[in-house]
């Protein structure tokens, strides 16, 4: 067994839960990493094959993306075992378990992230009064309904475009994990010109070099179909693996879904200019380093998809709707400038530009606490 100590550093964690109730079948795990700046907030994310080390990865992602956005929060995260498709009310359960379960660790605010919604942090909310990312019933913002994410990531990548040699208008787009914030990303990156060439879910994959609809595809996730149904309206249009996703030729490349899609045996098969990070950990660090190498932009994940959690953080102190999306926009597109400068300036890669500069923010925040665990 693995020392529990092994994976600590001198930001965290502070506080690793394991939580277990076998009445109701109830496995999960909190990590709250660190709270120097103020109450950890993360995502609550149910999935069958979720892990202690993925947790903890998650937790520093939070730690860092706060940071970096600069909200008096620290970071925390937490999971739950189980498949999000079960039946409702043995959800609804499972989420009340473990949120009483957690009553009393007041350092740590839900939030929504995959697996989970609205819907589930209101369960939350009811039991112990701690969620962000409610229904506007609730007086809450939706985070995916609004698509702060997805939104805040295609800022983001706006302004990396800036960092490159192409145009955002014509450039080609690849979305691995057609969900909220794929969805949302395609829209507004679309919208400005962007051509979504290829995208895939949990079913599979489609490329089309000429462009997809994404209205279409748009309409069959809501109607809760795959994208892949879209090939009976496109003959041009082909399935692929999520294997050969990864070598479409594009100039944006958005991962959305799970952690670690590009890693050291997959990373020289990308066939991209621009990786934008939609999903935590989505890269590894291993594989960012050959991107770097190979003259490839990867924005961190932790500064690319902060959207969410700077609403959410907003939601939480009671600001608008309109002023945390405005928010969102001036956040991530200064905090993109301000990694890839870093980065293009010594020559470093944009990760660890990202690093340096929410580490610096995390560091000065504990050096002004007596215990930077309490």
């Amino acid at each position: 067994m693995a020392d529990i100590f092994e994976f600590t550093d001198d930001l965290g964690p502070c506080k690793t839960i394991h939580i277990y109730e076998p009445s109701v079948g109830l496995k999960a795990i909190l990590v709250v990493d660190n709270v120097a700046a103020g109450p950890a907030i993360g995502g609550l994310r149910m999935a069958a094959d979720v892990s202690a080390a993925e947790c903890a990865r998650l937790a520093r992602s939070m730690t860092l993306k706060n940071a970096a956005a600069g909200l008096p929060h620290g970071g925390g995260k937490s999971v739950l075992f189980g498949d999000p498709r079960m039946p409702l009310a043995q959800k609804e359960l499972l989420i009340r378990a473990m949120a009483c379960a957690l009553k009393n660790t007041q350092e740590y605010i839900f939030g929504p992230d995959m697996g989970t919604n609205e819907q589930c942090m209101s369960w939350i909310h009811d039991e112990i009064n701690r969620a962000v990312g409610l229904p506007r019933t609730l007086g809450g913002i939706p985070l995916d309904e609004i698509g702060a994410t997805g939104r805040g990531l295609a800022f983001a990548t706006e302004e990396a475009i800036n960092f490159c040699d192409f145009q955002l208008k014509g450039a080609r787009m690849v979305i691995q994990g057609f969900g909220a914030v794929g969805i949302h990303a395609a829209k507004t990156l679309t919208e400005k010109g962007a051509i979504l060439v290829a995208v895939a879910d949990s079913k599979g994959a489609i490329h089309n070099p000429r462009g997809l609809d994404l209205e279409q595809l748009i309409s069959l996730k809501q109607s809760g179909q795959s994208v892949i149904e879209h090939l009976a309206e496109c003959p041009q249009a082909k399935q692929i693996s999520n294997e050969e996703l990864i070598t479409v030729e594009s100039e944006i490349w958005i991962p959305a879904a799970r952690p670690d899609v590009i890693r050291e045996d997959n990373v020289n098969q990308l066939n991209t200019r621009l990786v934008a990070q939609g999903a935590n950990i989505a890269v590894t660090e291993a594989a960012e380093k050959v991107l770097h190498q190979r003259g490839i932009i990867s924005l961190p994940d932790f500064i690319a998809n902060a959207g969410g959690v700077i609403c959410g953080a907003l939601e939480y102190q009671g600001v608008s709707e309109s002023a945390a999306l405005q928010s969102i926009e001036e956040k991530l597109r200064s905090n993109t400038v301000q990694v890839l400068e870093i980065a293009q300036s010594k020559q470093i890669p944009p990760r660890q530009a990202a690093l340096e500069l929410a580490t610096a923010r995390v560091k000065a925040a504990m050096s002004s606490r007596r215990w930077s665990v309490f």
